[in-house]
């Protein structure tokens, strides 16, 4: 008969061992964790979102008011599936038409990027590895997603569309489907492992816009190599490996995106409002006011722009224009305009500094304020 099996010091040792390592490898998991440092209050129940204004109303006035800190490149107010998202003391809140809070996310980290896509928000933290840690949290509810930790540039602004979102800073730029995954990578990369996939690493990036699979960039390069609209694909066969549909020389290291469409693109480049076709043919000029500015440079320019049913519109700082979707000609100019403005009953609703005015965005007319 076989002796029974007996437990020998050896056996304890090794068994300790295991058990310190595995904790090791749990906490170092934990301290790692995007989540770590986080307060999810999610929403109490199924949140239904009002009704769609459709009539403009006869008057207008302050309802109620929440904090919001500044964040580069966000001009207005993130709104999804009917909530309005907030941030203030390092706490994401989401809102409902009446100022109740819905849910909140807190961190003890500060937020870098807000944004909305697919009915999620997606926010960007401050970390270890710069502006990397993303969280993606559904709107209705404020459950988590999905997450992602990379390395990234320290100050970045978002780059979104209702297809993507990501971040861009001056060397570099990512961008993201709905699950997180990234699908461009472009710029200046660290830890390189395979040489050559970056086709301009060295070059600063001065803003970008996406729509579809279109991702278009402006960007200075060195050596008197000039300044650059790149049109790129949104989903490359390799994220790491950009694919460049065409390149476009600009004037001076002055010229940003404006807006883009599905098939072009609008840079404002020394006084003129210029748009080229996504094959890098350019479509039209025209010759409009100097814009107020885009900042002190050190990030890319974020322009204020706002999709309406039948434009794409871009505010200067001190007028709002309304561009064609497809072809971005320029069609209506709104003066004295503090703002992107909202579709109401078939009238743009565009804030100004008498009030909020009722355009006709086919005349351009202002029919009352």
């Amino acid at each position: 008969m076989a002796r029974p099996l007996r437990r020998t010091r050896g056996d304890l040792v090794a068994t300790a061992a295991v058990t310190a390592v595995s904790l090791a490898v749990v906490a170092g998991v934990w301290l790692t964790s995007p989540i770590r440092g986080s307060e999810l209050t999610p929403a109490a129940g199924e949140f239904t979102a009002a009704p769609v204004l459709d009539t403009v109303p006869d008057s207008l006035s302050p309802a109620w008011s929440l904090d919001d800190a500044p964040l580069p490149g966000v001009h207005r107010p993130v709104i999804v599936d009917g909530l309005v998202v907030t941030y203030a003391d390092r706490t994401v809140t989401a809102s409902d038409p009446a100022g109740e809070t819905v849910w909140t996310y807190r961190r003890d980290l500060d937020l870098c990027s807000l944004g909305a896509a697919w009915g999620r928000v997606v926010t960007t933290w401050r970390a270890a590895n710069g502006c990397g840690d993303v969280i993606s949290l559904d709107a209705d509810s404020g459950q988590y997603t999905a997450t992602r930790s990379s390395i990234s540039p320290d100050e970045v602004v978002a780059v979104a569309s209702n297809d993507r979102i990501g971040t861009v800073g001056a060397e570099r730029l990512e961008l993201w489907r709905s699950d997180l995954v990234r699908t461009v990578e472009y710029g200046e990369v660290e830890g390189v492992q395979e040489p050559h996939l970056q086709p301009h690493p060295d070059c600063r990036i001065t803003s970008a816009l996406t729509r579809t699979e279109h991702l278009a960039v402006t960007e200075v390069c060195p050596d008197g190599q000039g300044t650059w609209l790149r049109f790129q694909e949104t989903t490359p066969e390799e994220s790491r490996s950009p694919e460049i549909l065409a390149d476009v020389e600009l004037s001076g290291p002055g010229a940003r995106l404006v807006a883009v469409s599905q098939a072009a693109a609008a840079v404002f480049d020394d006084g003129e409002l210029v748009t080229y076709l996504a094959d890098g043919r350019e479509a039209g000029r025209v010759a409009v006011p100097a814009a107020s500015g885009d900042g002190d440079g050190t990030l890319p320019f974020a322009p204020v722009t706002a999709d309406l049913p039948h434009h794409v519109s871009f505010f200067d700082g001190e007028r709002l224009y309304l561009l064609g979707p497809d072809d971005l000609e320029v069609r209506q100019v709104v003066e004295d305009a503090s703002g992107t403005g909202v579709a109401v009953g078939g009238r743009l609703l565009a804030p100004t500094s008498e009030g909020i005015a009722v355009v006709d965005w086919d005349t351009g007319e202002t029919e009352k304020t």
